[in-house]
C-alpha cells in the first residue's frame, strides 16, 4: 500500500471476572466505615461481576492491519488479572490489596500496572472497570 497513512486508531477487549471485597479502614470505627463506605463496609464482604474494558490505541501496522493482536491481548488479561482475581476475595486472597482499600478505582490502577508491562509502550493504554452497570471507572495511566 503505496499511500497508506499512519492512523492511530483505539481497539478494546472485554473481560469479566466475579470477586468480593470490603471497603473498609482497619484504623477507624465500625461506625466510622459505615458512614463512609456504606453497606460496603460490612464485615462479612460482597461481591461484583466486573466487567473490565482494556482499550490500547496505536498505529494500524500496515502488514497486518491490526493495531494490536487481539488474542495476544486476552492472553495477557487472562493471565495477568483474570486468573488473579477470579472468585477472589480481593481483601484476603491478594496481595495486592492486603494493605490497598479494593475500591473500583484503586482495582483499575492495580490492574492497569500489571498490564502495562506485559504490553509495549508504543501502545496507550486505559482501563475501564464496571463494579456495576451504572458504576464505573477508568485509568489511563499517569
Amino acid at each position: 500500500m503505496t499511500n497508506f497513512v499512519r492512523m492511530k486508531v483505539s481497539v478494546f477487549r472485554k473481560a469479566r471476572f466475579n470477586a468480593a471485597h470490603r471497603l473498609y479502614r482497619k484504623e477507624w470505627s465500625d461506625e466510622k466505615n459505615l458512614e463512609i463506605f456504606g453497606g460496603c463496609s460490612h464485615p462479612n464482604y460482597h461481591g461484583h461481576n466486573y466487567d473490565l474494558i482494556v482499550e490500547l490505541k496505536g498505529e494500524v501496522d500496515p502488514l497486518t492491519g491490526f493495531v494490536y493482536d487481539l488474542g495476544k491481548l486476552k492472553e495477557i488479561i487472562d493471565a495477568e488479572i483474570i486468573e488473579r482475581f477470579d472468585h477472589r476475595n480481593l481483601n484476603l486472597d491478594t496481595q495486592d490489596f492486603k494493605e490497598l482499600n479494593p475500591t473500583a478505582e484503586n482495582i483499575a490502577v492495580v490492574i492497569w500496572n500489571l498490564l502495562r508491562p506485559k504490553i509495549e509502550i508504543k501502545f496507550d493504554l486505559a482501563v475501564t472497570l464496571y463494579e456495576t452497570e451504572r458504576n464505573f471507572v477508568r485509568y489511563e495511566g499517569e
